[in-house]
């Protein structure tokens, strides 16, 4: 356990010490954030501000995780898999600041890695032991075995839940914030898995340790972004960081076996994307719109609430699904695996 705190804790006090000198790095280069014009008014003071601190969040993160790590499938994976997915964010990001506006890198793009970051994922999951092509629904206290099914399955996950994360990364700190509380749910999950395969089969221990090193480090690295995140703003993740995020937390779902649970777990993104969807699909069928904007997180801001209020409450659904899936574990998961 003392790695797993010394990862989370480093992680953060790298964010805080690197940050200021990274803000004012890319200030000096210019590299700020282009603000959509669809967007809410309100957002147009926000033209500028630096952006790609999903690099802070990255090297915050990986540089205590590779230092305790044990080097595990599991872990190695969580860690090539958040890198894949934050190097089509920084396409994203580097082409937006380029072109200076707010179209990146191509959807089709996009898709292609993240298939390509599936396959890995995919095949890392057929080296891990403890690993199969089942998904245990927990209430009904059902298994069922996806066989191949399960790789695409895999790919929804990475996909949806990494550009979750993006759509809600429209509000300072809203998405870290979210970030950080799906993954200390994720964290006490895999600790909780190493605790209990620690007194049976010491491989396996290892592995679920890996996975909360990892996890813990990101921890740090999201909670030391999110001191220059807060409103107002300092520095934005970008793409960079939300695809990194998505990823991670996709991964680390996958690899604990808790995919299912993905929908409390990543609640908030889920409604972020749904909300998204919901609006376009009205709009193209009836031409109206369901909510005042889109992803959900505008809508509130359209009905005055301020991005603090939008913020917080976010946080506090977010924590509420979280607590939920986190309870179906313990209640379900754990005695399916005795």
């Amino acid at each position: 356990m003392v790695r797993v705190l010394v990862a989370g804790l480093v992680g953060m006090v790298i964010a805080i010490i690197v940050g200021p000198k990274f803000i004012a790095w890319l200030r000096g280069r210019s590299i700020g954030q282009h603000i959509r014009e669809e967007g809410p008014a309100s957002h147009a003071v926000k033209q500028g501000t630096p952006t790609m601190g999903g690099l802070l969040i990255l090297v915050a993160a990986l540089v205590p995780a590779l230092v305790v790590s044990l080097y595990t499938i599991p872990g190695v994976t969580i860690v090539a898999a958040t890198l894949a997915c934050a190097l089509i964010g920084f396409g994203d990001d580097y082409l937006k600041v380029r072109r200076r506006r707010s179209l990146g890198l191509r959807g089709r793009w996009k898709m292609i890695g993240l298939v390509a970051i599936t396959a890995g994922v995919g095949f890392a999951t057929s080296q891990i032991g403890y690993m199969d092509t089942e998904l245990y629904f927990p209430l009904v206290d059902v298994n069922v075995d996806l066989g191949w099914a399960f790789y695409p399955f895999l790919f929804l996950v990475i996909a949806g839940t990494s550009n979750g994360v993006n759509l809600a990364d429209g509000n300072d700190g809203l998405a870290a914030g979210a970030c950080a509380v799906s993954l200390i749910t994720l964290l006490a999950i895999a600790a909780i898995d190493w605790i209990r395969s620690a007194d049976t089969v010491a491989a396996r221990s290892d592995e679920y340790l890996d996975i909360a090193i990892v996890t813990a480090a990101l921890i740090g690295g999201v909670i030391g972004f999110l001191w220059f995140n807060a409103f107002p703003a300092e520095l934005f993740m970008g793409d960079t960081g939300s695809m990194a995020l998505g990823g991670a937390i996709a991964t680390i779902s996958i690899l604990t076996e808790t995919e299912v649970l993905l929908v409390f777990i990543g609640g908030i993104f889920l409604i972020e994307a749904l909300s998204l969807m919901i609006q376009v699909a009205s709009f193209k069928r009836t031409g109206r719109r369901v909510f005042l904007m889109a992803p959900i997180h505008h809508h509130f801001q359209m009905k005055a609430w301020s991005e603090t209020k939008v913020m917080v409450r976010f946080w506090i659904v977010g924590a509420i699904l979280c607590a939920i899936g986190f309870v179906l574990y313990y209640r379900y998961y754990l005695r399916f695996q005795l």
